[in-house]
């Protein structure tokens, strides 16, 4: 049976290549730590996690690369953002399109006083920046925002955002997690930008990051605090960049790994994997827009979009499609409420959701073509 991975979404696969080889290089052969041993391979393995941050930050368009931050992905980067910088009286604003990652620490944050407003989004998905102002209080401190939606794939409109909030004094910060890796993205109206590395850096589980602009950073408290290998004859937490935020031991496998992934990504050329990501999302719209019985879910066409597409059944059993996807032609994609149920409220899919399926340059039209083929023979029997 012919496999097929379309859950790029939830985690790319495969990884770039080098990136195995990257970690279990440092498993084999140098294993130490940063920051705790005053010897050779530890000093040169620091001099390759300050070239990590060096890569991130230029991605980005970030020239402070001591204000990039590693964390274990964008759940932890947007835990530090919302407990450690919002105070009792706070007021911020989210999009509609929310993914978990952002509402259920910010939920959790209305118990100590902080409250907060939706911006609502079309039900493709898309936000008008105009809708932005009416909702902006005297106590607003910062507005939330995904980048693209992990539902539809429908990409918000951020330098838009951005501009009102640098109008209004408000604070940025973005969750990156469909688009670092993918699309060019500037720091510049951005305060905080979370991203994962598990996505579109096409590295591995368990490593992410934070950016931060440094008037942030000051106020920013940190919510984790320990050893950090510096001023160790010290018991209070620094207060420079980047040990204020990460304490304990580093990733450092997959700080490595997702070096060698951003090398990969900056060989290739970020705009020639779009363009490919684009090329296959085109022909899966084209063929599932044929599909009887089928909904196509956000925006139909490639604008404003990244290679994240969700399916509606009405009348069908959806669990049931995703389950003969998976055990009958070998093709993995997510079914249900993808941890957004804001989103799906949003575009009217809650609370059955969806099967989303989500593509990597990596995969080929042949298995573009399998899936819309395979669709097609399961919605014939399942009729």
């Amino acid at each position: 049976m012919r496999i097929v991975y379309a859950d790029n979404a939830a985690t790319s696969f495969p990884k770039a290549p080098g990136v195995a080889a990257a970690i279990s290089d440092y498993l084999n052969n140098i294993g130490c730590n940063i920051g705790r041993g005053n010897y050779a391979s530890s000093h040169t393995l620091a001099r390759q996690v300050l070239e990590t941050r060096e890569l991130i930050g230029k991605l980005f368009h970030f020239s402070q690369e001591r204000n990039v931050i590693f964390t274990s992905g964008i759940t932890q980067s947007i835990n530090m953002l919302i407990k450690g910088y919002l105070k009792p009286g706070d007021h911020v604003l989210v999009s509609s399109m929310e993914h978990n990652a952002v509402m259920r620490p910010l939920n959790y944050v209305t118990t100590q006083g902080i409250s907060y407003d939706r911006i609502p989004c079309a039900i493709d998905g898309t936000l008008n920046p105009a809708d932005i102002p009416p909702l902006i209080k005297a106590n607003t401190k910062a507005l939330i925002t995904l980048h693209a939606s992990n539902v539809c794939g429908t990409i918000l409109p951020l330098a838009d955002i951005g501009e009102i909030c640098s109008k209004h004094g408000i604070k940025l910060f973005v969750d990156a997690a469909q688009t670092a890796g993918i699309i060019d993205i500037d720091m510049s109206y951005i305060d905080a930008l979370a991203f994962p590395g598990h996505k579109g850096l096409l590295a591995v589980q368990g490593i992410g990051g934070i950016l931060l602009k440094d008037d942030l950073a000051e106020q920013l408290t940190p919510i984790f605090m320990g050893g950090t290998g510096s001023g160790s004859f010290d018991e209070t937490q620094p207060s420079f960049l980047p040990d204020k935020f990460e304490s304990g031991t580093m990733n450092i496998p997959g700080v490595l790994g997702l070096r060698t992934a951003i090398n990969y990504i900056n060989d290739s050329g970020m705009d020639n994997i779009f363009r490919e990501e684009m090329k296959l999302t085109a022909l899966f719209l084209e063929g599932a827009a044929r599909l009887p019985g089928a909904k196509i879910i956000g925006r139909p066409d490639l604008e404003k979009r990244v290679a994240v597409v969700s399916l509606e059944f009405p009348g069908k059993d959806m669990p049931q499609i995703a389950t003969d996807l998976d055990t009958s032609y070998g093709i993995m994609t997510r079914y249900g409420c993808h941890c957004a149920p804001a989103a799906h409220r949003t575009l009217h899919t809650f609370p059955k959701g969806t099967i989303r399926f989500s593509f990597s340059h990596f995969q080929t039209a042949a298995d573009i073509e399998y899936i819309l083929d395979s669709l097609k023979e399961i919605l014939a029997y399942s009729s």
